[in-house]
C-alpha cells in the first residue's frame, strides 16, 4: 500500500514539474540527441529554426542527412555564414558528418533546421514530433520543445549523457 502511494507522489511530482528540468533526450546506439528546440514563431509564420545537440559516444562516425516532420512542408540542414563584410547567410547542407567521439551543436548562428511551409501552429511549450534520419543509426523519433521566441534553452544544467 505504501509502495502504490510512493509510485503515485513520484508520479504526481514528475507529471508537475516543468519540462526544461525532465531529461529531454534521444538514443540510438552510441548517439544521444539532446534538447531539440524551436523558438516559438508568430501565427502565421512560414519558417522557423530547429536545434539540438548530438553527442557520438561510439567507436564509428556518422552523418545526419535529413530531418522529417508533419508540421512544415520541408525541413533542411542549413548553417549560418558571415562573409567579409559581415553579411550572415544560410547556406544549405546535404549532410552533418557527427565524428566518433564528438559532440555536434546545432544552435543559433550555425548549424540548424530551417522548417519550411509550417501546416501547423507551433505553441510555446509543446512539444512536436520529428525524425533526425542518420547515415548508420537510421531514424531516430525526437521532440521538438517549443520554447520561448528569440531565447535559447538554458542548457547549463542538463546532464549530456552519452
Amino acid at each position: 500500500m505504501i509502495k502504490g502511494i510512493a509510485a503515485q507522489l513520484c508520479a504526481l511530482v514528475l507529471a508537475l514539474a516543468p519540462v526544461s528540468v525532465q531529461a529531454h533526450e534521444a538514443h540510438a546506439g552510441a548517439l544521444t540527441i539532446i534538447h531539440p528546440s524551436i523558438p516559438a514563431v508568430m501565427q502565421g509564420a512560414q519558417a522557423a529554426a530547429g536545434y539540438f545537440t548530438i553527442v557520438n559516444a561510439g567507436d564509428s562516425a556518422d552523418r545526419l542527412t535529413a530531418v522529417e516532420v508533419d508540421f512544415a512542408s520541408s525541413a533542411m540542414l542549413h548553417t549560418s555564414e558571415t562573409d567579409a563584410s559581415g553579411v550572415t547567410r544560410m547556406v544549405h547542407v546535404e549532410g552533418v558528418d557527427v565524428p566518433a567521439g564528438a559532440t555536434v551543436k546545432f544552435a543559433p548562428g550555425g548549424l540548424h533546421v530551417m522548417f519550411m511551409g509550417l501546416t501547423a501552429p507551433i505553441a510555446e511549450g509543446v512539444l512536436v514530433p520529428g525524425t533526425l534520419v542518420f547515415e548508420h543509426a537510421g531514424k531516430v523519433p525526437v521532440e521538438f520543445m517549443v520554447t520561448t521566441a528569440g531565447k535559447a534553452p538554458d542548457m547549463s544544467g542538463h546532464k549530456m549523457t552519452p
